[in-house]
């Protein structure tokens, strides 16, 4: 359900008391930009590097709460409705966004919206054989060139947000990040290109080494025992993938045909790994493991940095580091 509504309440009741206030720009005098979720802020620092201190950057979504489940505050609406540049998604989750942007009082305000950004690159939600939601009958679903199931017609079409999960895609967000910096602070636009660039190498040999260790592993398909948000990085390399449910459920009991399914897939592809992610009791992973026929598989995990908190960035995380971890998870997994 969107979040809208309440959302535009705030902002009419913030109307008034903004109205007063002079753009984005804080009584520091920097720049005021706001990044909804982790990559984003990661990718904004990299881009800004040493020029980083000229700005006040925020990650609005701090504390471990993933976008899904996300419930704006009044101070989050009014960073919002007065900064220099908004970094947002752009998916259901976030849509309230939207009415924020709409009664901002910085009408100057610089926003990228990831999906718009992305275009024609990003993928719709899907619901694979198997996954809850699916109705197990034959003859139901209609695979694409991965084994795929879509959604029946007549179904809403929802897009996946987990956009970052692809190294490629972040590539292509980096890129408009640099732009809009420049587009804002002309006199260093060749600074925020030149970071850009360099951080751009580090993802191309990030995601050489994704395609060199998928070309090279024994198994071709992953299987989570969980939400499956990593649509965009399996389609990157040409992976197949079972899960129990879509990428934005908030589901956590999977029915019994889901478990047996599940089970059977780790006996009939030999996998060596039931995957969950970062935020995973491991419940649901341990009953597939423990119905399937050897029992043996390992519970690995693979961030998917949707609860990536502002002490984790102190602690040293950042998108790459998180992404080369993943890297060593999936070798795991596939081998």
């Amino acid at each position: 359900m969107r979040k809208s509504i309440a959302v535009l309440t705030i902002v009419l009741m913030l109307a008034g008391l903004l109205t007063a206030c002079s753009g984005g720009t804080a009584k520091s005098g920097k720049k005021q930009i706001v990044a909804t979720v982790f990559p984003e802020y990661d990718w904004v620092m990299n881009v800004l590097g040493d020029k980083a201190g000229d700005y006040d950057v925020t990650m609005l979504l701090d504390n471990g709460v993933d976008l899904h489940s996300f419930q704006a505050t009044a101070a989050d609406i009014m960073k919002i409705s007065s900064c220099d540049m908004l970094i947002y998604v752009g998916g259901e989750s976030d849509e309230w966004i939207e009415d924020a942007v709409k009664e901002a009082v910085n009408k100057d305000m610089v926003v990228i919206n990831l999906l718009e950004t992305l275009g024609d690159a990003v993928k719709e939600e899907e619901i694979v054989e198997g996954m809850e939601g699916e109705d197990h009958e034959e003859g139901e679903d209609h695979d694409d060139d991965h084994g795929h199931g879509h959604d029946h017609e007549g179904d809403e079409v929802e897009y996946d947000e987990h956009v970052w999960l692809s190294l490629r895609n972040a590539e292509v967000i980096v890129n408009a990040i640099a732009d809009a910096f420049a587009g804002i602070d002309s006199e260093n636009a060749s600074v925020y290109s030149s970071n850009a660039a360099v951080y751009n190498e580090k993802l191309k040999a990030l995601d050489a080494g994704y395609k060199a260790a998928v070309d090279g592993a024994s198994a071709k398909t992953v299987l989570f025992g969980d939400r499956f948000p990593f649509r965009y990085l399996t389609d990157d390399y040409g992976l197949s993938y079972y899960a129990a449910f879509v990428g934005c459920s908030a589901e956590t009991e999977a029915s019994f045909e889901t478990v047996v399914f599940l089970a059977n897939k780790l006996d009939e592809l030999g996998l060596k790994a039931v995957l969950t992610i970062e935020t995973s009791d491991q419940k649901l992973a341990k009953t597939i493991k423990e119905n399937s026929k050897s029992a043996d598989q390992e519970i690995l995990m693979l961030d998917s940095m949707q609860s990536t908190t502002s002490k984790d960035i102190k602690a040293g995380a950042t998108y790459l580091s998180i992404m080369e971890k993943n890297l060593e998870v999936l070798k795991k997994a596939l081998r």
